[in-house]
């Protein structure tokens, strides 16, 4: 092409065999265009294929790209422009694998400091020592509370601290600036902690973002301990549980007030990652997390409104006490649930009063014992009807709300309906059937 500048993003290895290149160009301005053009668009470097079209480069192409300092090279009649590139994808992979890598090796790093007697400190020296650089902790009030690595002059010192002022007075996720030929980064921990990390590099090589958002996710579960509650006060909490101590017992030792569970589905295909999952407690604002098969289950303080979380499908339970926890666990499962089937990024349980209400609760839970005793013993055939129910009888959806396939449904729905000798289709039957599951 005469002209490659509308097709270069930046930081090509451009690749020609002069095809375009006029009889007298090599008198006029042609070739300074044409490199100008190039270096304007970012190129890296010219590669010149001489044959079949030129046995050699023309002098003047030399010419201006000496001019324009724009590296060129000659590409010898045997090296095929194929060849070239599979050469650069090659470098690109290797430059990828060692990328992977390296942060892979930090990310063992920062998990061991983490574990480390003096956590906060040893996180950030071993992320200070990753990126080259200096790594500092705020304060919710903007002040230093503990830094790692080589301190930068004071333009820069002073350019991170308002970096992470920034951060908190917008109530950003992340911030990035360069100054003094330094690159600067901030990091919100948490949700509303008020705790900020930065971190200022000489230079920002690739991983050094996701090296830094894994010291962040250590950094918020350390400080959502000073927050909200020390681990021994967990821990302490945990053993009283197991030793046979009611939950509202030992609510205290984990905050005050009511308590939200989030059911949390990864968006793509796999059990949840671990360090995903505690970015996700993180931002949810409650390091009390739980890794499950295919599920992350947080039990967070009402106080904190969950938000929708890239890359995650939730199920909200309704605020309750600690003596509810177990059936806000089912609410939040039905609610992540009925996420999946709507494709929705967040569903919230609904706790409204209803007719079902008025009925005594002994007298009803022995009714829908009595009406679905003939699915007893086939927890498939239950969960599919409930499933079923509330998607409003969508084959469709209540398949993707079980990971089956729509026939499986009709089946085990046409099962139902012979099990209970029952019609389906009617709105009564349905209506009676879905007050009894609840109760259930």
């Amino acid at each position: 092409m005469a002209d490659p500048y509308p097709y270069l993003l930046g930081g090509e290895l451009l690749l020609t065999a002069g095809v375009h290149i006029p009889e007298a160009a090599g008198s006029g301005t042609y070739f300074d265009d044409y490199v100008a053009r190039i270096v304007a668009a970012g190129g890296a470097a010219l590669g010149f294929g001489v044959a079949p079209v030129h046995d050699r480069v023309p002098r003047a192409l030399v010419a201006a790209c000496d001019a324009y300092e724009l590296p060129l090279i000659e590409v010898p009649p045997q090296t095929t422009f194929s060849g070239v590139a599979r050469a650069v994808w090659q470098l690109m992979a290797q430059a990828r694998h060692a990328e992977l890598r390296r942060v892979t090796e930090a990310q063992q790093s920062l998990a061991a400091a983490a574990a480390r007697p003096h956590p906060v400190p040893s996180v950030l020296g071993q992320l200070a020592r990753r990126v080259t650089g200096r790594a500092v902790l705020y304060g919710p009030e903007g002040t230093e509370i503990a830094s790692a690595g080589r301190e930068p002059e004071g333009e820069a010192a002073e350019a991170l601290a308002r970096l992470a002022r920034l951060v908190t007075e917008r109530s950003s996720t992340t911030a990035t600036d360069t100054t003094a030929g330094l690159h600067l980064a901030a990091y919100a921990l948490g949700a509303g902690h008020g705790f900020v990390l930065g971190v200022a590099a000489p230079r920002r090589d690739p991983g050094d973002h996701t090296i830094a958002s894994v010291a962040a996710v250590l950094l918020s579960l350390l400080t959502g301990e000073h927050q909200s509650g020390t681990g021994t006060a967990r821990s302490s909490a945990l053993v009283r549980l197991l030793l046979g101590a009611a939950p509202e017992d030992v609510a205290a030792l984990l905050g005050a007030g009511e308590w939200l569970v989030v059911h949390a589905g990864p968006d793509t295909p796999g059990a949840p990652d671990p360090v995903a999952a505690s970015a996700l407690g993180a931002a949810l604002g409650s390091p009390l997390v739980d890794v499950a098969r295919d599920v992350v289950r947080v039990l967070v303080p009402a106080r904190w409104e969950p938000a929708p979380q890239p890359g995650w499908t939730l199920g909200v339970s309704a605020a309750v006490g600690p003596r509810e926890w177990a059936d806000a666990d089912t609410q939040a499962a039905r609610a992540l649930a009925r996420a999946r089937a709507t494709r929705g990024e967040l569903v919230r349980h609904g706790a409204r009063p209803a007719l079902a209400d008025l009925v005594p609760s002994d007298e009803a839970e022995a009714h829908a014992r009595a009406l679905l005793a003939p699915l007893t013993g086939t927890p498939a055939l239950t969960e599919t009807l409930r499933a079923w129910l509330s998607l409003h009888g969508s084959w469709d959806r209540t398949a993707v709300a079980l990971a089956v396939h729509r026939n499986t449904v009709r089946q085990r729905i046409a099962r139902c309906a012979a099990l209970l000798e029952t019609d389906l289709d009617d709105p009564d039957v349905r209506m009676e059937l879905w007050f009894a599951l609840r109760r259930l």
